[in-house]
């Protein structure tokens, strides 16, 4: 028998509360009895709806069904709302239960046990809320108690049976949510959930209708969420245009919006008629405009709405004026809103500063407002990211003083320039985090509104981003996003799985962090473009390209692992939550990765370019079948129409077309280095590219050698190292036209043991080129390769010296030509009069960066200042080589918190001056989509490396908030790569 015993705070998954006092047990389900719900039929429909969802919990859970009753039992659950249920105003006006912390507020509720608190009543669970969503909110967070995922219905997270539950209740009072309006837009919902809903869900009316809408908003009571932007492209009927879908909203308590795009609640894509209403502009055309807002109003006026005010044009695009000229642009829109606020005055007789309003600055529309737009103090400024998930700014101190407030419309799906990304979700969720604790930090608090597309695959996001909303108290630092993952995964998959679970999706966060699956192909929108050419490197710093295809792998496999471990009753949930969007964006990597090398490949004259194209086929043809599965399969068709692997049928979406060797000439072994684009020439004496490079012993290096097929038949190769310090992973093998082992990829390595030490000095001579290195501190040798009666001899050269001054030195040293680090392993870190370094676990390439917080502080520009008073991150390194160095700094390209903020540090080395490092851009610029697609934003400045010897590399904050993810000093070997080479720590 399993019984279900819970005491609340354990359990409470992101809930914050006051007031706990002694814990009362209260039975829901026992052997021989159940409790029944008890609600006022004069309260509002939501609370009804919410005590139904609890008593289906309570029956998938227990297989015993409970009652929703408007009268008295021996044993209930008693839900109500402050003055809408007698028999709690009863409780209240006797003294047995105590409202007044929570009357009159936002959204609270208070659950407790009461004993005997009627006459034949033993006790009751008693859930008071200070309005009808705080009800259902309390009602709900039972159904949490008892263990079922808000993703119960749509990701079919099914509820763990129990013969009995039993509630360990204290007397809890809930906090105000964080911010008051918590919502998602349905977007971009062409190729999802219009059609899952048209020929699946709702094929009655073929459209995303009532009956969508319904499920919809059960999630955003799960989710506690309050605020829906319904889907608006012209695939679905505007909202509206089904009368049931506002009033459905109503009786959920869902308040309705709409997006930066449609004025006044008003669908332009799809309720504008050129033919009967002429031109959408406001200049020549205000009284047709004006009706259909006031059409709008008048069907909408009895419900909860926050109405988008101002306008831009048809289709996301700018607003049509007259003349190209900001001013009169600026004027215009300012009249607009002066027109929309009469509207809202007259249809609803109301003060318009009682009325929930947003301006959404998206786009064109933040210039007008940088340009001086005078907007009525009581709208709330709704700041948005720039369509990838960094903050375009936030209201300077001055705004944060405005009685509308400010909110957050923030993408985790998005159709535009540079490119798409709305097939999986593939926005950070640290990054999220990131921004949206620093828009509460900056007083964003009124709405926050996440475009999340489709809903699938969006669970785990929009979880996280309504939890943040609902208690940002519980996000304090980056590690929280750990802790909520977790406890998400053990509340879904048990904890024995959540630990690792944690790990495959941050690893999977971090992969795509470096470069969304949907941007592999290196192609743009806008206009559509074709795959271009990666700027993975394939032969420089280990192979960016094999590196990525063998992380990709190794998530593969654990998440294939996992799925046979998950019990059968939550696979379907593991499918949809983890496997599907882990594995697509495994494989969508992987069909490209492969790609390239199999265009490489063959460009070398490499039979195994056969290989890597049948490798490119089989990740797309594995793409396509779990699709299928998706749709067709899983969950007994349930999801039919949901899932599409190729929205708007990009090139990144299209199967590769592959390049093939076919040659006849005799088989023969090739060899390819670590360090050159081409083979190693058989024929010419002395070839540059028969030599490995350098190995350093201060960094433990180790390089691959390809050997492979050229031609048709069989090799047999051996490698014969000429000293014993040589190590190679492999000394003998033979190749074949059998698919997978025309090529083998061999590591060599040296055991520093057995290597003579170059002479014993202090430090380095003054500056000696590194590939040039004195012969006192360089060895060399070589390995031979046999294949019949041909041997070509491959140089190894090894830098073995031996410097009293590295002896104990901790930190970084010079290698090939440049030093890599990565930021968050400094040296040392000195605090600022006002400001710290702090670490983000999560993020960036590593999965960490460094940031100077708070970032309340002001910014200091004067050089002499930010040496006095500004955070210090000091790396400590050593060069072999002197002179004019290149100094890049990568950092996450975030944008400056408000206008006179910036994004930006300062750098030097020793004690050179410092030098301002500015990372911002600006509009939509060339840089800004660079950075974008990559999610790093890389500036260089030069320095002096006086000497050979030790240094101290600097750098300071000069605007708070600027995260650094990795550093490289190129002092002139640095080779192009698309992340900086792996760093040079000293071993």
């Amino acid at each position: 028998m399993k019984i279900f015993k819970v005491f609340i705070p354990l359990l409470l998954f992101q809930i914050a509360f006051l007031n706990a006092q002694n814990a009362l047990d209260f039975s829901i389900v026992k052997a021989t009895e159940s409790c029944s719900i008890v609600i006022d039929k004069k309260d509002a429909k939501v609370v009804e709806i919410a005590a139904k969802m609890l008593a289906s919990d309570i029956k998938n859970t227990t297989g015993k069904t409970i009652k929703v009753l408007n009268e008295l039992d021996d044993n209930i659950i008693l839900a109500g709302t402050i003055d809408n249920n007698k028999l709690i105003e009863n409780l209240i006006k006797s003294n047995r239960i105590d409202v007044s912390i929570i009357k009159n507020t936002w959204e609270r509720f208070s659950i407790q046990v009461v004993k005997n608190p009627f006459k034949g009543v033993n006790q009751a669970l008693v859930i008071v809320g200070s309005d009808r969503r705080g009800t259902a909110y309390g009602i709900l967070e039972i159904s949490r108690m008892i263990g079922v995922s808000p993703w119960e219905w749509w990701a079919d997270v099914t509820p763990e049976k129990r013969d009995e539950i039993i509630l360990s209740v204290e007397n809890e009072v809930s906090k105000e949510p964080s911010v008051k309006y918590r919502g998602i837009f349905l977007n971009d919902e062409d190729w999802g959930l219009q059609r899952w809903a048209a020929l699946n869900f709702e094929p009655e009316i073929g459209d995303i209708g009532p009956k969508t809408y319904s499920k919809v908003f059960e999630l955003l009571l799960r989710l506690r969420a309050n605020t829906i932007w319904p889907a608006m492209h012209r695939s679905t009927k505007p909202f509206y245009s089904y009368p049931e879908n506002k009033q459905k909203a109503d009786d959920y308590a869902i308040v309705i919006g709409t997006s930066h795009a449609e004025p006044m609640l008003s669908n332009i894509n799809t309720e504008w008629n050129h033919e009967t209403m002429g031109e959408y502009r406001y200049d020549t055309n205000s009284e047709i405009i004006k009706g259909l807002f006031t059409k709008r109003v008048k069907e909408a006026a009895k419900f909860e709405n926050i109405y988008t005010t101002g306008m831009r044009g048809e289709h996301d695009s700018p607003m049509i004026v007259g003349e190209d000229d900001t001013d009169q642009q600026v004027q215009l829109l300012e009249n607009i809103i002066s027109d929309q606020r009469a509207i809202l005055k007259k249809e609803t007789k109301k003060r318009p500063n009682t009325i929930p309003q947003a301006f959404v600055p998206y786009k064109e529309v933040l210039t007008y407002y940088q340009k001086g737009l005078q907007l009525p103090e009581d709208i709330t400024l709704v700041w948005t990211d720039d369509n990838y998930g960094y903050m375009r700014q936030f209201s300077n101190t001055e705004e944060q003083r405005r009685s509308g407030g400010a909110g957050v419309y923030y993408h985790t799906s998005y159709w535009g320039r540079p490119h798409d990304y709305l097939w999986l979700n593939s926005t950070n969720p640290v990054l999220m985090w990131e921004e949206m604790s620093k828009a509460y930090e900056f007083q964003s608090r009124n709405l926050w509104i996440l475009n999340c597309g489709d809903i699938k695959p969006h669970e785990y996001n929009i979880e996280l981003f309504l939890d943040m909303a609902w208690n940002m108290d519980a996000f304090d630092k980056s590690r929280s996003i750990r802790t909520h993952l977790k406890s998400w995964s053990a509340r879904e998959f048990g904890s024995e799985n959540a630990t690792e679970i944690t790990n495959l999706m941050f690893e999977n966060n971090r992969l795509a962090y470096m470069r969304r699956p949907e941007f592999m192909a290196w192609s743009q929108v806008e206009p559509v473009t074709k795959g271009g050419e990666t700027e993975l490197t394939q032969y420089h710093y280990g192979d960016e390209v094999t590196s990525r295809i063998n992380a990709y792998e190794h998530v593969v496999e654990t998440t294939e692992r996992l799925y046979n471990t998950i019990s059968e009753s939550r696979k379907d949930a593991f499918y949809q939550l983890v496997y599907y969007p882990v594995i697509g964006a495994s494989k969508l990597n992987q069909k490209w990765l492969y790609h390239y090398k199999n265009k490489f490949s063959a460009q070398q004259g490499k039979a195994s370019a056969h290989f890597y194209g049948e490798q490119s086929a089989n990740a797309y043809n594995r793409i396509l079948k779990e699709t299928n599965y998706y749709n067709k399969t899983l969950a007994q068709g349930k999801w039919n129409h949901i899932m599409t692997m190729q929205p708007r049928f990009l090139p990144v979406f299209s199967k590769p077309v592959y390049s093939v060797v076919d040659s006849k000439e005799k088989p023969a072994l090739g060899l390819a280095l670590e360090g050159y684009e081409m083979e190693v020439n058989h024929d010419i004496v002395n070839s540059y590219a028969d030599v490995l490079p350098v190995f350093n012993s201060y960094t433990d290096n180790h390089y691959f050698i390809d050997v492979f097929l050229k031609g048709k038949g069989n090799v047999e190769w051996k490698a014969i190292p000429k000293n014993d310090w040589i190590k190679i992973s492999e000394t003998k093998g033979v190749l074949t036209n059998e698919s997978g082992k025309q090529q083998k990829r061999l590591w060599v390595s040296i055991d520093w043991d057995k290597v003579p030490k170059g002479e014993n000095q202090k430090e380095a001579p003054l500056g000696h080129d590194f590939q040039l290195i004195p012969p006192s501190y360089k060895v060399n040798s070589a390995i031979d390769f046999v294949s019949g009666d041909h041997t070509v001899t491959i140089g190894v050269s090894v830098y073995n010296p031996k410097f009293e001054a590295l002896e104990d030195f901790s930190g970084f040293v010079e290698d090939k030509g440049f030093v890599s680090i990565n930021a968050e392993n400094f040296s040392r870190k000195v605090n600022g009069l006002e400001a710290s370094w702090e670490l983000f676990e999560g993020l960036g390439y590593t999965g960490k960066v460094i940031t100077a917080l708070p970032r309340s502080v002001n910014s200091e520009t004067d050089l002499k200042l930010i040496q006095q008073n500004s955070p210090l991150l000091e790396y400590d390194f050593y060069a072999f080589n002197f002179g004019e160095v290149d100094v890049k700094v990568q950092a996450v390209p975030t944008h400056a918190n408000y206008e006179g903020r910036g994004v930006r540090c300062a750098v030097a080395i020793n004690d050179a001056e410092p030098v301002i490092v500015d990372f911002q851009t600006f509009g939509r610029s060339d840089a800004w989509k660079q950075n974008v697609l990559k999610n790093a934003s890389v500036q260089s400045v030069k320095q002096i490396v006086n000497k050979a010897g030790k240094h101290i590399l600097k750098i300071w904050m000069v605007d708070s908030g600027v995260m650094i993810d990795q550093i490289l000093i190129d002092l002139g070997g640095w080779k192009k790569s698309y992340a900086f080479p792996k760093e040079t720590i000293k071993k």
